[in-house]
């Protein structure tokens, strides 16, 4: 994937004995989310993306039965991957404010690296087929449940001060999400520089304490 995080990334080693993934199938993964990303759901065809994939669109149907197949797999793929590293933060300590920058550089590192694959899965939602989109909302809901449980934590502990957790929540991952709009190789900071002064900014938005 041209200047971003290999699409194979997102999928997790398969377990042993079972049988990977087809090269073949990447390829097309890979083709489908440049041309997702460039030319918006919409507008692709399937023989769009068999092209770039370098094969012919009828060899497309033996690994997916349609570019919609193909960006369920991806959407799914793409917030399956952001809900484990939220989910490693929550689970890496007691301390809310150290878990919260963990969460932010990590999950901004994430949108800037694979920022090809965050613009697909982020913003082509509505191109979802709805049985897909119902899976999709749900790990979107455990990543913002996730958030809203440290951020809830912390006002407990008395060192964040919100307003409303949900909104606050919601504040914190769209921050992250941002990036992968915007975020470039010419982009002056690196992706960990720029996870760093989020976190940063993350905590003041929450009311930490310096």
């Amino acid at each position: 994937m041209t200047s971003s995080t290999p699409i194979a990334d997102l999928w997790p080693t398969p377990p042993p004995g079972a049988d990977a993934r087809p090269e073949a199938a990447y390829r097309l993964l890979e083709a489908a989310v440049e041309s997702f990303a460039e030319r918006g759901y919409h507008a692709t065809t399937t023989r769009d993306i068999a092209t770039a994939a370098g094969m012919s669109p009828a060899a497309l149907y033996i690994h997916y039965p349609s570019k919609a197949a193909l960006l369920a797999e991806i959407s799914r793929a793409g917030h399956a991957a952001t809900l484990a590293l939220v989910r490693a933060a929550a689970d890496s300590g007691d301390d809310p404010v150290a878990r919260m920058r963990r969460l932010v550089e990590d999950f901004t590192v994430w949108h800037a690296r694979g920022r090809t694959v965050g613009r697909v899965v982020n913003y082509e939602l509505h191109a979802l087929p709805p049985e897909d989109y119902t899976v999709v909302a749900g790990l979107r809901l455990d990543i913002e449940r996730t958030v809203s449980g440290i951020i809830a934590a912390g006002v407990e502990a008395g060192v964040f001060e919100v307003a409303e957790v949900k909104t606050a929540a919601r504040a914190v991952t769209s921050l992250g999400i941002d990036v992968s709009r915007w975020y470039t190789d010419r982009s002056s900071e690196t992706p960990q520089e720029l996870g760093r002064r989020y976190g940063e900014l993350v905590l003041r938005m929450l009311g930490a304490r310096p």
